[in-house]
């Protein structure tokens, strides 16, 4: 009663004010509400989620406001119908809607937590009673940041919530403090719009707002005014107003004066810059509470007063890649000095290691350590003076010590370097003077390690150092001081000692191998050529006016490729550790071990048992879990589950519950797939587990396992002269078989007394056939009296009595006929002994009259209607058992769905947590942002042609015509009669059946609906009990199959068409078992968000995207759409963050809540900022992000309890925050480019990914389907970080702020999620150069910087190769070719090269041919080529990897690896040294479209066509002036690398283009070119006359001058054109070439059998 009574606030007033915020009125309706009607919970009663106890009981915690004082400036307050939210908004001035957002997020966590704790909380707690303990654990994690910032800061939480105290109507006071301050914390959350984005700026100002919260509720008094206490921050749309919008202001006059983040870095602040202002002791005094304008840090960039970068500032310069990663590069540079030194000994290390001299030439290395420090310092002091200010003089004074420290130690170290060699030349010797110099140096060295020591020290034992950390101790930060900048983040982030252990042992291994290559391959082999030419003297020099000193020029040109692959050839060895180590821990995942479906043949057996281990809740959900004998219990049961041991696990009977709960799963998943269209009707009944039926007495298997059983059982039993015991065992090897043969037997003897009436002799005379045949058997004297031989003739007789039966029009004479043939065979032949008549009618086998002989059969043959759904589909089973000859290893048919049926049941034998039931699994969301993609496709998409005359439904038609002929059979089910109709009654249909194949929302949407699907089938499994099971598997049986209608069936004369008779195709599946409370499970525990951020415009603007948007969600109850809504006044706009749903029964879209923002949404990055703003509609503890190209699958959301499950779990060290998910990357089986990307990006979200989390601990967030920890990183900047250029890509730094931050990110591969990639080769080229820009701004970010720096050193190396290193060192392999030819020619040119031919033989230096080598094999796509193989490996087979990997190989996927290294190092180089990072629309279509020349050369020239030309030129000019050249041979080895990418650069861009060599195609192409050259009026060009005059254009545009810059502009672009497209032309030209090409592009689709011929050529004609 009391929660009735506290309804709170009525559905007229809240209906009232979203009217009135909307603009409208007049009419009153209900209030809209998103998942609990709190709103009205009397007219929503009997809502599902409303019978949930917990529910109700959090509702009611919160109703206890009538105590709290009123609040200020409140008009028209009802303490009696107002909640602690109505409370809290009204005393602190937050939006009504935002109120009433947060209110249902807050139940929402408190119900499920008390769902979930239902086990642990005392026996005797009400359930409609909430737990203080519940309440006190949603607060402590919500603020667990805010604690760690006052801890961090020295100042005490206002948080302060006694243990005990009186209560007030049952509801204790320290549980509804708990609950204040949650919702507080939430309010202020839920309406800080960007500000959400800065954790530290919410800490601020939750920490001010709560002392106010507690001032008010303690009713203090104000010292200055004598009266009750009010908070600072009141009144209505106070926290808006007076406290968001303020600091919105600032940060949008900060990205208005970056003009779009054009400016420096450096010269304006971002998101980073402003949160990390709060990570300091002075903002309290300079900021303090309420905010005020006068502050310095309100004043506007430009004016005198403001402050400016905060934390660190971001220069673009490639020293950021030594700044941030010092440790690795002093590593590299002192062993290659260390290195050279031995080498150049000219004896192996250990001998010349025994040699003081060579000892202490190594010991130099500290000079060179201590030189480096310089170079640090002066790059911090060069880097960071803009920070210096005022109050952060320490800084600076620590800048300056830092050089002079320095160089202090260097100077050191030279003087005592200089001394030691100087006492050992004065005494010729190593005497104890100079022995006692060295010790000195020695000495100095120690002291200069100390610092690493330690670390050294610290790194064995992690969780001191995490202490010493994570601690807030004055002495501790002085001790620091010296070493790093004290900041919030980055500390305690060590791992624990077995982590430690094995990433360590991971480089340990790695190192030594590289080590030791680098010094015996590259560093001594190149000691003896150096030496060479250094002692020649008498060569004959060219230009040597031009060219002095040949010889030390000639030694750094030789040199250089060498240092520069030493540098990075650590990417090639990680490219093969981690692949191995990948696939070392994929094998004890037991990835793979089912391949195909041959092999889930010979588990199935186990499947039905392996199903409920993992995806059925445990008996005892209660237990407790996680402890030791918890996991050896689950360890023992999986074993005997993977490998069949023990009872329980060997098989499953046809009686038991747990079968029958198997078969409703596995149809639930094979009708999906029917839905899907990736498998037919007749796939549908080969694959699905019918029910029980018939009085089959073993399990009904699905029937493409039975495939042949029965035959093979008929030809031993002919064959085999044995006894019954004999034969039965044979049989019963074979699991399939036995059922085979016990299924048909018993399916017969159903068969013939259904279709014969009872009462009548021939009834009689069956049943007791069959009786004499079980006594037989029974007795094992079946082989003894009765001819085997003739079970197969038998049999045939059979046949051609179920297929007269499965005739249309039935044929009663035929019948009969059969039926007295088989009576022949069964009572006279069959029998070894015959019988009189006599015997026979004694054993009621025969009539009693003769007479009646001859008319048996007649007359009492009654078949069922044809409208007998399921008696038919029994029938049908029983012809497909008894007929079926072929191997079924292709059913079904699709690769797609094949694919998923293996995946799927192989995860069930791999190791993942056991699922809860539904009502205790963790609640979760997912969160898509989409902006103007594609919904779906319409008309006039789907029919409009291209240049070729291919439109987007030809192509779809042939690509997946498997699909096609599905849905077409679909639709005729569904009542179309003729494929015209598509287009009118099914045309929704046909639309949703294109963009379920695309790229589109519609197909993302789908996906992940899966989810709730899954849940509500989920929930009836668990609550249904045995009765429940039992009968609703006999309910749907009697629906029968989803196939009936235009199908084929035998008849003696040939074949008939069965006449359409239409089905609800839903009928058969498990929902119609549902109770009606599996809805409120469902919504419980699952929401989906799709942030559509213009979505309120394009409803204005009429755009098709807003009507599909509205048409996905009356088709998705679930489905939740957010917005932001513009709404202009006299002269201003306002913003508004909208949240909406399609209410099925107003059969409307209603808006549910409506929250104002301070401004406009999008201050940074576009997605990270639409993320943000429907974050808040989000709802549970986990949020999964899923993006615009995702998909999902229903058999994988059955797992998604499982996946949740491990945040329960440990680690490492730590449980996990972010839990990363496998992906499948289904674009990649048409063209070979698309196939080549799908390979690549395979290996990475697979291998890769399972490498970085576990043993490297390094996996970040790289915009794949993770799940996060929804209240960690709300409390912690969200899900993405948005500032402006930096953050471009924004996935990843979620990745970087979760590690500094002290989070544990896990991977997961049980468990994958769809993604599709571009297919073409610009898109492809427009991705890479987001994501190389991408990382060139990661390269300048603090966060990298942190990582470097704060991670341990092998952590350190981890994070660096797999993110900006690998980038850094792709263009460090461009930059060996440029240095290797540069040098060559160096050399030709000057006489060098033949004056040392014959002496130094360098060009067949062992260290140049080795570096020329693994140049080549990085260019080639080693980095991709080996994981991938790998992984294949694992997955697939090895010889199945290998042949893939030839195949692309002969496709040219070299070709494509080449041209992408190239895109990605041009791309992150002048991102680093010039910006211009942004978002590349890449589009995402399909491969079908000719891209012109013009959008080629536009898009590679600079990138790719100049360098080649460039270094083609080199190239040439070399091989007419080398002596080398001379030797054919000799000039092919040294150069076909760099050839290669020459020839790569200019010719992939044609070589995967679609027609690419077609010669008409090409003189069009060169036409439009003209065109395009003459419209031109000026480009940016690497020329440097042109680019100087770029510069100057100002003063020389309206001179004479600036026409001829013009033409000379158009003459260098029309040379360079040209120049590109001649072997282009040449090759069109060539008969046959454009058809290999063909070939090569689109192999993959010929060798599915595709009509991709059809495609190219554009047959108009057959576009639908």
């Amino acid at each position: 009663m009391s929660l009735l009574r506290r309804n709170r606030r009525s559905a007229a007033a809240t209906a009232s004010a979203a009217a009135a915020a909307a603009g409208g009125g007049g009419y009153l309706e209900p209030a809209a509400y998103n998942i609990i009607p709190i709103q009205d919970v009397v007219m929503h009663g009997e809502h599902p989620s409303l019978r949930f106890p917990e529910v109700r009981a959090a509702v009611e915690a919160l109703a206890h406001a009538a105590d709290l004082p009123p609040p200020p400036l409140s008009r028209a307050w009802d303490a009696f119908r107002a909640d602690l939210f109505d409370w809290l908004g009204a005393t602190f001035g937050f939006q009504l809607h935002n109120v009433c957002n947060q209110r249902e997020h807050l139940v929402l966590l408190l119900a499920n937590a008390q769902l979930r704790a239902g086990g642990t909380l005392p026996t005797d707690h009400p359930a409609d009673v909430l737990h203080h303990s519940i309440a006190r654990n949603i607060r402590k994690k919500l603020l667990k940041n805010y604690k760690a910032w006052c801890s961090y800061l020295g100042k005490r939480p206002h948080v302060y919530v006694p243990g005990a105290g009186r209560r007030v109507q049952g509801v204790g006071p320290d549980t509804r403090r708990d609950l204040l301050y949650t919702a507080l914390y939430l309010l202020i959350w839920g309406e800080a719009a960007n500000l959400r984005f800065m954790p530290e700026c919410l800490c601020y100002i939750f920490h001010y707002m709560a002392l106010d919260l507690n001032h008010v509720i303690d009713q203090s008094v104000d010292v200055e005014t004598g009266r009750p206490s009010i908070p600072a921050v009141h009144g209505e749309d106070a926290f808006l107003e007076k406290v968001v919008t303020p600091i919105y202001n600032v940060l949008k006059a900060e990205v208005d004066f970056s003009r779009n983040g054009t400016k420096p870095h450096s010269a304006w602040r971002n998101y980073d810059d402003v949160n990390e202002y709060f990570w300091s002791r002075r903002v309290f005094r300079r900021l303090q509470w309420p905010l005020s304008p006068a502050r310095s840090f309100f004043i506007q960039p430009g004016n005198p007063g403001r402050i400016g970068k905060t934390g660190f500032v971001e220069q673009r310069s490639f020293w950021n890649v030594y700044r941030s990663f010092d440790r690795a590069w002093v590593m590299l540079i002192l062993f290659f000095q260390a290195a050279m030194i031995v080498a150049w000994d000219g004896r192996t290390p250990w001998d010349s290691l025994r040699f003081r001299d060579i000892q202490v030439r190594v010991l130099s290395v500290f000079i060179t350590w201590a030189a480096l420090r310089i170079v640090q310092a002066v790059l911090d002091a060069g880097t960071q003076y803009s920070l210096v200010r005022r109050e952060t003089t320490l800084l600076a004074v620590r800048m300056v010590l830092k050089v002079f420290v320095a160089v202090g130690w260097t100077i050191t170290f030279v003087v005592l370097y200089v001394r030691m060699w100087d006492q050992r030349w004065r005494d010729r010797r190593w005497s104890f003077a100079a022995n006692s110099r060295v010790l000195n140096y020695l000495e100095a060295a120690a002291v200069f390690v100390i610092p690493q020591v330690v670390a050294l020290v610290l790194f064995i034992v992690p969780w001191i150092r995490n202490f010493l950390e994570k601690t807030n101790w004055r002495i501790l930060y002085v001790l620091t001081w010296w070493f790093q900048t004290r900041t919030f983040v980055g500390r305690g982030v060590r791992e624990g000692l077995i982590d430690n252990i094995k990433y360590t042992t991971f480089w340990v291994f790695l190192l030594t191998a590289k080590f030791t290559f680098s010094y015996f391959l590259q560093i001594k082999p190149m000691v003896g050529p150096t030496k060479t030419i250094l002692s020649l003297h008498d060569i004959r020099r060219n230009w040597f006016e031009f060219m002095p000193h040949t010889e030390r020029i000639a030694v750094i040109l030789m040199w250089l490729p060498v240092v520069l692959i030493y540098l990075m050839d650590i990417q090639i060895w990680y490219a093969v550790f981690s692949s191995l180590t990948g696939a070392l821990i994929g094998l004890f995942s037991h990835l793979g071990e089912i391949r195909s479906v041959e092999q889930l043949r010979l588990r199935f057996q186990f499947f039905a048992s392996a199903m409920q281990f993992n995806l059925m809740p445990e008996e005892h959900l209660d237990a407790v879990r996680g402890g030791l004998r918890s996991k050896l219990y689950d360890a023992i049961n999986r074993l005997k589950l993977r490998y069949g041991f023990g009872r329980p696990y060997r098989k499953i009977e046809a009686n038991e519950v747990e079968a029958k709960r198997f078969a409703l799963i596995w149809n639930e998943i094979i009708q999906t797939f029917r839905e899907e269209d990736i498998i037919s009707d007749k796939e549908v009944e080969l694959l699905e587990l019918p029910p029980v039926v018939w009085k089959i007495r073993v399990v009904r298997w699905p029937c493409f396992l039975l495939n042949n059983e029965l035959l093979l059982a008929l030809s031993q039993a002919k064959e085999l002269a044995a006894d019954d015991r004999a034969h039965w065992t044979r049989i019963c090897n074979n699991e399939y078989r036995r059922c085979a043969v016990v299924e048909a037997y018993d399916s017969i003897r159903h068969l013939l007394l259904e279709i014969i009436e009872e009462r009548t002799v021939e009834h009689i005379i069956v049943s007791q056939l069959f009786l004499a045949f079980d006594d037989a058997m029974k007795y094992g004297k079946f082989s003894e009296e009765y001819k085997l031989d003739l079970l197969p003739e038998i049999h045939s007789y059979v046949i051609t009595l179920v297929e007269l039966l499965l005739n249309v029009k039935k044929d009663q004479t035929k019948i009969i006929n059969t039926l007295q043939t088989l009576y022949v065979l069964a009572i006279h032949d069959f029998p070894k002994k015959k019988k009189d008549m006599e015997q026979l009618r004694l054993e009621r086998l025969a009539p009693s009259s003769p007479e009646e002989s001859s008319l048996l059969f007649e007359d009492v043959i009654k078949c069922p209607s044809n409208d007998d759904v399921s008696f038919y589909k029994q029938v049908r089973r029983l012809h497909t058992i008894l007929t079926s000859r072929d191997s079924m290893n292709n059913v079904p048919k699709n690769p797609e769905a094949r694919r998923r049926i293996t995946f799927f049941s192989n995860s069930l034998f791999m190791n993942m947590p056991r699922a809860p039931t539904v009502e205790k699994m963790m609640a979760f969301s997912v969160l898509t942002p989409y902006y103007n993609e594609d919904v779906m496709y319409n008309r006039d998409q789907l029919r409009r042609e291209n240049e070729d005359g291919v439109s987007i439904l030809f192509y779809l038609q042939k690509i997946y015509e498997d699909d096609w002929g599905n849905f077409l059979e679909r639709m005729r089910r569904d009542g179309m009669t003729d494929d015209d109709e598509i287009w009118s009654g099914k045309y929704q249909e046909l639309r949703l059946w294109a963009s379920y194949r695309g790229q589109t929302l519609a197909r993302t949407v789908r996906g992940m609906m899966y989810y709730h699907r899954a849940l509500k089938m989920l929930a009836f499994l668990d609550t249904a009990s045995e009765v429940d099971i039992t009968e609703g598997t006999k309910h749907l049986a009697s629906f029968g199959s989803i196939r009936h209608e235009n199908d084929v069936y035998p008849m003696n004369g040939g074949f008939q068409q069965r006449p359409q008779r239409r089905l609800d195709r839903g009928t058969s599946t498990v929902s119609q078992l549902f109770k009606g409370q599996e809805d409120g499970a469902a919504l419980m525990k699952y929401t989906y968000v799709v942030a559509c951020q213009i979505y309120g415009n394009q409803k204005i603007a009429k755009d098709q995207r807003a009507e599909d948007i509205l048409t996905l969600m009356k088709k998705n109850e679930a489905l939740r759409v957010a917005y932001v809504d513009e709404r202009h006044h006299q002269g201003y706009t306002q913003y508004y963050s909208v949240l909406v749903k399609f209410d099925q029964d107003l059969q409307r879209e209603v808006e549910i809540y409506r929250i104002r923002l301070p401004g406009q949404l999008k201050l940074g990055e576009g997605k990270p900022e639409n993320q943000n703003h429907a974050i808040i509609f989000t709802r549970g503890d986990a949020v999964q992000t899923i993006d615009m190209n995702q998909d999902n699958y229903f058999e994988e959301a059955l797992k998604m309890r499982n996946l949740l499950e491990q945040y329960n779990y440990y680690h490492g060290s730590r449980k996990p925050t972010l839990l990363g998910v496998r992906e499948h990357v289904f674009t990649g089986s048409v063209s070979s480019l698309a196939w080549f990307m799908s390979a690549q990006e395979t290996s990475f979200v697979t291998l890769g990914q399972r490498v970085l989390a576990n043993p490297l601990k390094v996996r970040m967030h790289y915009g794949h389907p993770d799940v996060f920890d929804r209240l960690w990183f709300l409390t912690r900047g969200g899900i993405s970080k948005a500032s402006r250029v930096i953050n471009i890509s924004e996935d990843i730094f979620a990745g970087f702020n979760c590690t500094l931050r002290g989070g544990n990110v896990s991977h997961h591969e049980y468990i994958q999620v769809g993604k599709g990639r571009d297919v073409g080769l610009n898109q492809i080229s427009m991705f890479e150069a987001k994501v190389s820009s991408g990382n060139g701004e990661q390269t300048l970010s603090r966060d990298v910087y942190r990582l470097g720096h704060r991670l341990d050193f092998f952590r350190m190396l981890s994070v660096f190769y797999t993110t900006v290193g690998f980038y850094f060192n792709t263009m460090l392999v461009v930059l060996t070719v440029y240095t290797f030819v540069w040098g060559r020619l160096y050399l030709a040119l000057s006489g060098l090269e033949a004056g040392i031919q014959g002496s130094a033989n360098s060009t067949n230096n062992k260290a140049l041919g080795t570096v020329l080598n693994q140049q080549f094999i990085i260019q080639i796509g080693f980095f991709t080529a080996l994981p991938m193989i790998i992984e294949n490996s694992l997955e697939q087979g090895f010889l199945p990897a290998i042949w893939d990997f030839f195949t692309m190989q002969m496709n040219f996927s070299s070709l494509f690896y080449t041209f992408s290294m190239g895109t990605k190092s041009h791309y992150y180089g002048r991102t680093i040294l010039h910006g211009g990072a942004k978002y590349r629309a890449t589009g995402r279509g399909f491969v079908v479209q000719h891209k012109s020349f013009a959008e080629n050369y536009r898009l590679y020239a600079r990138s790719h066509f100049i360098k080649a030309i460039e270094l083609g030129i080199i190239l040439t000019v070399y091989a007419a002036h080398s002596v080398i050249a001379k030797n054919t041979l000799v000039y092919i080895i040294m150069n076909i690398s760099s050839w290669f990418l020459v020839i790569s650069w200019i010719m992939a861009p044609f070589a995967f283009n679609p027609s690419g060599f077609d010669w008409l195609k090409t003189v069009y192409d060169f036409d439009d070119f003209m065109n395009w050259i003459c419209l031109l009026a000026f480009i940016p060009t690497g020329w440097g006359l042109i680019s100087i005059a770029q510069v100057i254009r100002p003063f020389i545009e309206s001179t004479v001058v600036w026409n001829s810059v013009i033409s000379v502009a158009r003459l260098y672009e029309i040379l360079l054109g040209v120049f590109v497209m001649a072997p282009v032309a040449l090759l069109a030209w060539l008969p046959g070439f454009q058809e290999m090409q063909t070939r090569v592009l689109f192999n993959e689709g010929f060798s599915r059998g595709l009509q991709i011929s059809r495609i190219l050529t554009g047959k108009k004609a057959n576009t639908a």
